[in-house]
C-alpha cells in the first residue's frame, strides 16, 4: 500500500507498547506527537542535520505551532508507519512539515498533522536565520506545497 499525501515521504516504523496505551485501551494521543517528533529528528538526521549538527552550528528548528487531526485509533502490538515532508519554508526563518500516520496492517491512515517550525539560535533561544548548512541540508526534501494544499 503506497498510498501517501505526497510522494516519497521519509518514513520511520513505529509499534504501540503497552506503555503507550491509555485508559482508554487505545495509543494515547501523545505517543502520537511523539511519533511525529522522533519522524521528524530522524528525517533532519538523514539530511545531515542531527543534534551534534544543531548544536555546532547553535541553531536549531523549533515548533511554533501544530495542528493534529486525529483519524482512528492504535492498539498495542500496531505497527505504524510514520511519514514526513517538508511541504513549505521562506528560506529565512520558518518551515512547514506535514505528517500521516498509517497503521502497517491495514494502510489505514489514522493522524494527519501540520508543524510550523522557526529557526532559533539555541544559546538565547530567540529567533535566527537559516544558516547555509540548514538551506544545503534541508533544501533537497522541500516539496513547496502552496499554504492549504
Amino acid at each position: 500500500m503506497d498510498d501517501w499525501d505526497y510522494p516519497h515521504p521519509f518514513l520511520r516504523r513505529c509499534v504501540a507498547t503497552p506503555a503507550d496505551i491509555d485508559a482508554l485501551g487505545h495509543t494515547n494521543n501523545t505517543v502520537y506527537v511523539r511519533w511525529c517528533e522522533e519522524t521528524a529528528w530522524d528525517h533532519s538526521a538523514a539530511l545531515g542535520l542531527d543534534i551534534d549538527a544543531y548544536r555546532r552550528l547553535d541553531r536549531a528548528m523549533a515548533v511554533v505551532e501544530g495542528t493534529y487531526r486525529y483519524l482512528q485509533a492504535a492498539y498495542e502490538g500496531d505497527e505504524i508507519d510514520a511519514a514526513t515532508w517538508i511541504v513549505r519554508w521562506d528560506r529565512r526563518l520558518t518551515m512547514t512539515r506535514h505528517f500521516q500516520l498509517r497503521r502497517v496492517a491495514d494502510g489505514c491512515t489514522l493522524l494527519r498533522a501540520e508543524v510550523r517550525f522557526a529557526c532559533i539560535e539555541l544559546s538565547s533561544g530567540r529567533p535566527r536565520r537559516l544558516p547555509p548548512e540548514f538551506i544545503d541540508g534541508y533544501g533537497p526534501a522541500i516539496l513547496d506545497i502552496p499554504e492549504g494544499a
